[in-house]
């Protein structure tokens, strides 16, 4: 009854095939059985139906796309030649625009950084002071890998560190993902640049030209999204105007998130891309290929990659299950995720993190729900029950895979590191503005230029009086102008006044310690203090530190716990039996942490310290600190014992006192 019912032309057509040998798939698999050889895994069924429809997709919407594009034109009276000059102006000055775009912001980095530290005039000392933190140990690497004898001396001394930190021994290309910098390093040594341009404007010119690169890939992913440019430039203005909240660039240039999110911006332009519908076959190849590059440089940039990852695998788990996506596409994803993941594994010196991380239980929960549905007879009770019960499955899997691989996978820094993130986001959720901040932006210039949008909604409101596609186009083109104009009129002239001003960073203070340090200490000294500082110390001197601002490692945080009890309320014995146990000689009070004058009591770092020390009595709603002994810090400049018996003052300024921790203890009267 089938064949019957089918059109003749169609029928006839097969009938040809048939008769010239080359049996249709639908044919082989009835005959199959009939033949004796037994029927075929269903698994491999689904796998070439999947290779056959895609096979399919592509040359019908390389076939089709013409076809209905000439259609178009004569019904317009257009000829090809007529829409091939069109288009090719629309994708040359788009391009055009978005990449003047990302040099530009590049640009206006460069000259506001410049504004900022005065960084052409100052010494290189100077420079340096203007890292801070975690960002001063990055930038510390990168010189020592400069001045090694060969670039693979510098990765194994990276690697088998024992000159930083105090009786420790680390692979600090795994613990602080020094991969950005071994990659500085390699361009400036390869490219010949020692002669053009100094380190440090080598170094930072990258990440500012990556800042250039992320701005392009939001700019292209609000074109490909909406079909206008002009969506790329309102995104690009919102982007700059809401720069303290879509970039950390003012505050840490070193820092990971500055390197990888670029490549997460590319990454999601290239599946933008990837996901849209009729694409042709070389477009499509290109932005898998782009997707898989991106991807994997992402998660080998920066050690939270990954779970920005599975939020996105989350996107599009949904839009898969609601058909919003192509399947198919979809799990290509999918396996791109694995790839990265197994290759991060890898080369992250066996990184346990990436075992354990929900994007890898996830994935595999989906390729394994995927498996089941293709292994199933289609119209049965279990295919039918499983395709409504299909997001449950797949939240359970994850779940419990999960669980078991952080049963059995040691994994103690990754649990660390997940209790220090929930910490940090509860205590300021707007820290993490910047990762969602630049996609909102593109989305509302998305929601401003997209015509379909604007369809939409004239035929949700049922509008009649003016027709919805003519409306649409004008609007889209019209709000997005009158709107770059008001951003124009209201922004420039902050930003060209921003640019103008000469600020100045100025710390007499910090330099003068810098250079006592380099003239006065031992070369084998070790000094201990505030990590920030200790970070500031390693990066200006190069002498070894008792700590580092490091979050990651359950050793190093204990370390910097115990050496922030100099800011607490306990006894000067107790103070030096914790530095000498890290073999420090030298130690550092900072004035602005021992007087510091907080706007919100209780979250000082000697508040906290006083909590976690049991130091604080709670009367009538009130809580005080009390201790027996003093606070350290105010304690040791009294200069009287036993305080002097332990340490002796060697060095001071307005801001830090240096202390040498004495070997031989006298208790004099």
């Amino acid at each position: 009854m089938r064949e019957r019912s089918r059109p003749r032309g169609r029928r006839e057509a097969g009938g040809g095939r048939s008769a010239g040998g080359a049996a249709s798939p639908r044919r082989e698999r009835r005959a199959a059985p009939a033949a004796g050889d037994g029927r075929r895994p269903a698994m491999e069924e689904g796998a070439a139906d999947l290779r056959q429809r895609k096979k399919q997709n592509c040359t019908e919407s390389d076939k089709m796309a013409p076809e209905e594009r000439n259609k178009e034109n004569s019904k317009l009276g257009r000829s090809p030649k007529y829409m091939l000059i069109q288009r090719f102006a629309k994708l040359f000055f788009g391009c055009l625009a978005a990449v003047t775009s990302g040099m530009m912001y590049a640009v206006y980095l460069s000259t506001y950084h410049e504004r900022k530290f005065w960084f052409s005039s100052r010494q290189e000392l100077e420079r340096e002071i203007t890292f801070q933190g975690d960002s001063a140990i990055y930038y510390s690497f990168y010189k020592e890998l400069l001045k090694a004898p060969s670039f693979e001396r510098g990765v194994y001394e990276l690697t088998h560190n024992n000159k930083t930190v105090s009786l420790k021994t680390i692979n600090a290309v795994q613990q602080m993902t020094l991969y950005p910098e071994l990659i500085a390093s390699v361009l400036y040594q390869a490219s010949g640049s020692e002669e053009v341009i100094e380190p440090v404007y080598f170094y930072i010119g990258i990440v500012f030209g990556l800042q250039g690169i992320y701005v392009t890939a939001l700019f292209v992913t609000s074109w490909v999204m909406s079909g206008t440019w002009l969506a790329g430039m309102l995104t690009v203005a919102w982007f700059i105007i809401n720069r303290t909240d879509t970039t950390r660039i003012d505050y840490s240039i070193p820092s990971r998130e500055n390197w990888a999110l670029p490549y997460f911006a590319c990454q999601v332009a290239a599946l933008t891309g990837y996901l849209k519908k009729n694409l042709n076959c070389s477009a499509e190849k290109f932005c898998y290929l782009l997707v898989s590059a991106s991807t994997y440089t992402f998660m080998m940039m920066w050690e939270y990659s990954h779970y920005l990852l599975f939020v996105q695998a989350v996107s599009l788990f949904l839009l898969d299950s609601f058909s919003l996506a192509q399947t198919e596409k979809v799990h290509e994803v999918y396996k791109i995720y694995l790839f990265s993941l197994f290759l991060g594994y890898l080369l992250q010196f066996e990184n346990s993190a990436l075992l354990v991380s929900p994007l890898l239980s996830l994935v595999a929960a989906l390729m394994f729900s995927k498996c089941l549905q293709m292994n199933m007879k289609k119209g049965t009770f279990l295919s039918r029950l499983l395709k409504i019960m299909y997001i449950y499955l797949v939240l359970t899997i994850t779940v419990t895979l999960n669980f078991l691989l952080k049963m059995f996978v040691p994994h103690k820094e990754n649990e660390h590191l997940l209790k220090f993130i929930e910490v940090k986001l509860g205590l300021n959720t707007t820290k993490t503005k910047y990762l969602w901040t630049p996609y909102v932006c593109m989305l509302a210039a998305f929601g401003v230029c997209s015509p379909e949008l604007w369809m939409t909604l004239f035929k949700w409101l049922r509008l009649k009086a003016v027709h919805p596609i003519l409306l649409a186009l004008i609007l889209s083109m019209a709000v997005p102008t009158i709107i770059g104009f008001s951003l124009w009129k209201e922004f420039l002239p902050r930003i060209m006044t921003e640019l103008s001003e000469l600020q100045e960073f100025y710390d007499p203070d910090t330099v003068e310690l810098m250079t006592w340090i380099k003239r006065q200490a031992p070369v084998a000294a070790v000094f201990a203090g505030s990590p920030q500082l200790m970070g500031v110390i390693k990066l200006c001197t190069g002498w070894m530190v008792s700590s580092l601002p490091l979050y990651n490692d359950d050793d190093l945080l204990k370390r910097n716990e115990n050496i922030y009890q100099i800011y607490s309320k306990r006894s000067a014995e107790d103070i030096y039996k914790i530095l000498t146990s890290y073999k420090a000689n030298f130690l550092i009070i900072e004035d602005s942490i021992c007087n510091e004058v907080g706007p919100v009591r209780g979250c000082r770092v000697k508040d906290l310290l006083d909590i976690a020390n049991g130091h604080v009595v709670c009367e009538e709603g009130d809580s005080y600190a009390y201790s027996k002994y003093g606070r350290f810090c105010h304690e040791i400049k009294m200069n009287y014992s036993p305080y002097v018996n332990y340490f002796t003052r060697v060095y001071w300024n307005r801001s830090y006192f240096v202390y040498k921790i004495n070997t031989v203890i006298s208790f004099q009267s």
